[in-house]
Protein backbone atom coordinates (compact mmCIF):
# COMPACT_ATOMS: atom_id res chain seq x y z
CA UNK A 1 0.00 0.00 0.00
CA UNK A 2 1.01 3.28 -0.54
CA UNK A 3 2.43 5.61 1.84
CA UNK A 4 1.30 9.13 0.35
CA UNK A 5 -2.25 10.93 1.06
CA UNK A 6 -2.36 10.85 -2.74
CA UNK A 7 -0.95 7.31 -3.68
CA UNK A 8 -3.56 6.26 -1.06
CA UNK A 9 -6.40 7.81 -2.81
CA UNK A 10 -5.51 7.08 -6.27
CA UNK A 11 -5.58 3.31 -4.90
CA UNK A 12 -8.85 3.65 -3.80
CA UNK A 13 -10.02 5.62 -6.73
CA UNK A 14 -8.34 2.80 -8.98
CA UNK A 15 -9.85 -0.26 -7.23
CA UNK A 16 -13.44 1.44 -7.68
CA UNK A 17 -13.07 2.28 -11.51
CA UNK A 18 -11.99 -1.66 -11.69
CA UNK A 19 -15.10 -2.63 -9.88
CA UNK A 20 -17.20 -0.26 -12.34
CA UNK A 21 -14.97 -1.02 -15.53
CA UNK A 22 -15.98 -5.06 -14.55
CA UNK A 23 -19.47 -4.62 -13.98
CA UNK A 24 -19.88 -2.74 -17.28
CA UNK A 25 -17.69 -5.30 -19.15
CA UNK A 26 -20.03 -8.26 -17.60
CA UNK A 27 -22.85 -6.39 -18.67
CA UNK A 28 -21.72 -6.19 -22.45
CA UNK A 29 -20.68 -9.98 -22.14
CA UNK A 30 -24.20 -10.89 -21.15
CA UNK A 31 -26.13 -8.74 -23.87
CA UNK A 32 -23.79 -10.60 -26.79
CA UNK A 33 -24.56 -13.82 -25.76
CA UNK A 34 -27.98 -13.32 -25.48
CA UNK A 35 -27.91 -11.64 -29.32
CA UNK A 36 -26.55 -14.91 -29.91
CA UNK A 37 -28.63 -17.66 -28.27
CA UNK A 38 -31.83 -15.79 -29.78
CA UNK A 39 -29.72 -16.15 -33.11
CA UNK A 40 -28.90 -19.78 -32.79
CA UNK A 41 -32.79 -20.55 -31.89
CA UNK A 42 -33.94 -19.12 -34.90
CA UNK A 43 -35.84 -16.36 -33.52
CA UNK A 44 -35.79 -13.43 -35.75
CA UNK A 45 -37.32 -10.40 -34.42
CA UNK A 46 -36.03 -11.50 -31.31
CA UNK A 47 -32.19 -11.56 -32.45
CA UNK A 48 -33.59 -8.11 -34.03
CA UNK A 49 -34.54 -6.62 -30.51
CA UNK A 50 -31.75 -7.92 -28.70
CA UNK A 51 -28.95 -6.46 -31.24
CA UNK A 52 -30.34 -3.39 -30.91
CA UNK A 53 -30.32 -3.48 -27.23
CA UNK A 54 -26.99 -4.78 -27.30
CA UNK A 55 -25.35 -2.12 -29.75
CA UNK A 56 -26.50 0.30 -27.37
CA UNK A 57 -25.16 -1.26 -24.50
CA UNK A 58 -21.89 -1.45 -26.97
CA UNK A 59 -21.57 2.08 -27.57
CA UNK A 60 -22.00 2.88 -24.42
CA UNK A 61 -19.23 1.13 -22.99
CA UNK A 62 -17.25 1.99 -25.76
CA UNK A 63 -17.43 5.91 -25.14
CA UNK A 64 -16.70 5.28 -21.34
CA UNK A 65 -13.15 3.80 -23.05
CA UNK A 66 -13.97 0.64 -21.41
CA UNK A 67 -13.63 -1.14 -24.85
CA UNK A 68 -12.21 0.81 -27.70
CA UNK A 69 -14.21 2.25 -30.41
CA UNK A 70 -12.96 -0.51 -33.05
CA UNK A 71 -14.07 -3.12 -30.85
CA UNK A 72 -17.39 -1.68 -30.41
CA UNK A 73 -17.38 -1.52 -34.46
CA UNK A 74 -15.94 -4.72 -35.06
CA UNK A 75 -18.29 -6.70 -32.62
CA UNK A 76 -21.08 -4.81 -33.86
CA UNK A 77 -20.76 -5.54 -37.25
CA UNK A 78 -20.35 -9.31 -36.43
CA UNK A 79 -23.38 -9.76 -34.62
CA UNK A 80 -25.39 -8.10 -37.45
CA UNK A 81 -23.94 -10.20 -39.89
CA UNK A 82 -24.79 -13.15 -38.08
CA UNK A 83 -28.48 -11.64 -37.55
CA UNK A 84 -28.61 -10.85 -41.07
CA UNK A 85 -27.63 -14.51 -42.18
CA UNK A 86 -30.67 -15.87 -39.93
CA UNK A 87 -33.36 -13.65 -41.73
CA UNK A 88 -31.47 -14.96 -45.18
CA UNK A 89 -32.08 -18.78 -44.24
Amino acid sequence: MANIKSAKKRALQSEKRRQHNASLRSKTRTSIKKVLKTVKAGDWDQAMTDFRAAQKIIDQVADKGVYTKNWAARTKSRLNARVKALKAS
